[in-house]
This record gives structure tokens, C-alpha cells and sequence, in this order.
């Protein structure tokens, strides 16, 4: 018998890139059955593609964790009959969905690749086609396996839980700030094995649960004792991620403290990480960030926003019963999302 083909699976979600002119030249959702057509030059590769799609495709504004555990649930069903995945999304919440898909698939062996594209594919200058293409080739490699979901834009391929939006109108739309891509798109593809993460040895899991109970405390100078409280006293929070100065600074003021403070006593789980794009949030390096050390608000270190938040709602909703588990491991690396030695596969 000769070589079988590797088998990879397009999944479309909605966003920029599947969109193409009517007649009338009105930009409507492409038909991702119709992939061969669109891009005639997939004949002539060494891979099989099969398409699906959401039962509600949306723009990646409305994207929700439901939305999130559909995608899932389509490569878990699925894992099995493919070599590796493709998913196509828009720009805008790209980098939440890498991460949380991340977070959701424990012991992954197969390629996740997401893209997108800043000009629609019926563009006549669309990004699309060469992201499309290149991820293709990506999930379908036979001979580099990558066993993490990533994002590839723009001839890098990044990992997932590490990337960022960075540009509403360049082609090089995304970035990867504390992490090296994991490969380079060029005359061929140039991939950096060494960064990729380990490959497992036990059985897939995927876990779906998500607690989209908590919020997001971006501080700036002069923000008000009523704003903090307003948001630290919200009803039913269980978590919230503050994005701080530098590397993990905030105001010593004693109100800020406290209202910090009374929320953690209410069992409220805090999570420090840093405004900036690079670099790390380092408890204790300077006084301003002491006080916070002192009364328990966990340091997310060069964790992304992105990542950050998904990784809370994800631990939140899958180890609520554990509340000094998801305090632990939120600071530590359970799938590369934060540069540490040690990387924690329990979770």
C-alpha cells in the first residue's frame, strides 16, 4: 500500500477571512466547502482537507466560552480522524481563543493552529491565502509534530497561550513578546523544536468548564477609591486580574490596599500582571508592589492579558471546590504560558 495522506480538518468560526465580494460586491461568508475552489493550488499538496463550520459563525467580537468549548468539542469528536487542525477566526479575540483552547486540551499530541487575516480572502490583496496555506502545511507536517494549539499570522508561527494582538491594520497583526515563535515561514519552514512543548505521554483530556465570574482591574494614575470598589464589590466575583505598572507595581495608598484586602477576605482571588507587552511582573522588587505581596495577590509573572484571563475562568470553573489549588497554580505553568523551569501537568 502506499503512503497515506495526513488528514488535517478546516474549521471556520467567522471573522475577516472567510468573507468574499458577491456579485455586487458585497462581502459575504465563504463556503468553506468549497476550500479547493477558492485556493486551487491545495490540489496540488500532499494532505487531505475536510471543512466545517459553527452552527452560528459570529465575528470574534462576540466571541463567549460557549463558543470556546464548541470549537473544542468539534476536535475532541474528531481527534481521532485527523493529523491536525486548522481553525479560522477573527483577529480581535484570536489570542483569548488560543489560550483558552490551550488550557482546555491536557496531553495533546496534534497540531491547533489558528489564523485569520486582516483583508478578507475575496480580497485581491488578502493576507488570507498565505495564512491559510502555511497553516495547512503546519497541522499537516509529517515530519515536525507540534503538540500544542498555536497562532500563525504573517510567516510566524507563535504559541497560542503567548501571543497578543498587536495591530488593527498591518499584516503582521500578532506578536509572541516573552517567547520566541515557534517557526518561521520563508522559501521553506524553519521550526525551532526545541521551544515546542514536551510531548505527552498520557491520554487526551479536554476540559470545558469555564467561570466568567471575574473582571479585569486595569489601574492608571489617578484612578478613584470608587472605581476599585466599584468593580472589587461586584456581586458573585470569584476572581480578578489587575493589570499593573511595570513590573507589577500599584498605588500604596492605604484605601487601595484595603479594598484589595477586604475583597481577598471575601475569598476573592487576585492575580497581578503587567501592563506592559514584555517583561514581568516581580513581586517584591519594589516597594510599590510589597504591600500586595503582603495580603496574597498572586504574581502572574510574563503571563499574557489574554492568557491570564482565560487561565483564571478555566481554573475557576474546573477546580471551584479547590480554591487553594487555583491560587497555586495560577503562577505557575501548567501549559507554557509562563516562562518557569518547572512546568505543572496535573492541571
Amino acid at each position: 500500500m502506499g503512503n497515506l495522506k495526513n488528514k488535517v480538518l478546516l474549521i471556520y468560526t467567522g471573522g475577516t477571512i472567510g468573507m468574499v465580494q458577491d456579485a455586487d460586491g458585497s462581502l459575504q461568508p465563504f463556503a468553506m466547502e468549497r476550500i479547493y475552489d477558492a485556493l486551487p493550488l491545495l490540489h496540488r499538496t500532499d494532505y487531505m482537507i475536510d471543512s466545517c463550520q459553527l452552527d452560528k459563525i459570529i465575528d470574534s467580537s462576540n466571541m463567549t466560552p460557549e463558543f470556546w468549548v464548541d470549537i473544542a468539542e468539534i476536535i475532541e469528536r474528531r481527534y481521532d480522524d485527523y493529523d491536525g487542525f486548522v481553525v479560522l477566526h477573527g483577529t480581535d479575540t484570536m489570542a483569548y481563543t488560543a489560550s483558552a483552547l490551550s488550557f482546555m486540551f491536557k496531553n495533546l499530541t496534534k497540531p491547533i493552529v489558528l489564523t485569520g487575516s486582516q483583508l478578507p480572502l475575496g480580497m485581491l490583496r488578502s493576507d488570507g491565502r498565505e495564512n491559510i496555506i502555511c497553516a495547512l502545511e503546519i497541522a499537516s507536517c509529517k515530519q515536525v509534530l507540534i503538540p500544542e494549539v498555536t497562532i500563525f499570522f504573517e510567516s510566524h508561527l507563535y504559541r497560542g497561550n503567548r501571543s497578543t494582538k498587536v495591530s488593527a491594520e498591518n499584516f503582521d497583526a500578532f506578536s509572541s513578546f516573552n517567547y520566541p515563535s515557534l517557526a518561521k515561514a520563508g522559501i521553506k519552514i524553519s521550526y525551532k523544536e526545541h521551544l515546542f512543548m514536551p510531548m505527552p505521554t498520557g491520554p487526551l483530556t479536554v476540559r470545558k468548564l469555564f467561570d466568567r465570574r471575574i473582571a479585569v482591574l486595569k489601574l492608571f494614575p489617578g484612578i478613584t477609591p470608587e472605581v476599585v470598589r466599584s468593580i472589587v464589590g461586584t456581586p458573585g466575583l470569584q476572581g480578578i486580574v489587575i493589570e499593573t505598572f511595570g513590573s507589577g507595581n500599584a498605588p500604596t495608598e492605604h484605601w487601595f490596599i484595603d479594598a484589595l484586602q477586604e475583597a481577598i477576605s471575601r475569598g476573592i482571588i487576585l492575580f497581578n500582571v503587567t501592563q506592559c507587552k514584555a517583561g514581568a511582573v516581580q513581586m517584591r522588587q519594589y516597594q510599590a508592589s510589597c504591600d500586595m505581596d503582603r495580603i496574597g495577590v498572586i504574581g502572574g509573572h510574563d503571563i499574557t492579558l489574554e492568557a491570564a484571563v482565560t487561565k483564571m475562568m478555566y481554573m475557576l470553573g474546573n477546580y471551584h471546590d479547590d480554591l487553594d489549588k487555583v491560587r497555586n497554580r495560577l503562577g505557575v505553568s501548567i501549559r507554557g504560558e509562563i516562562s518557569t523551569n518547572d512546568l505543572d501537568e496535573d492541571i
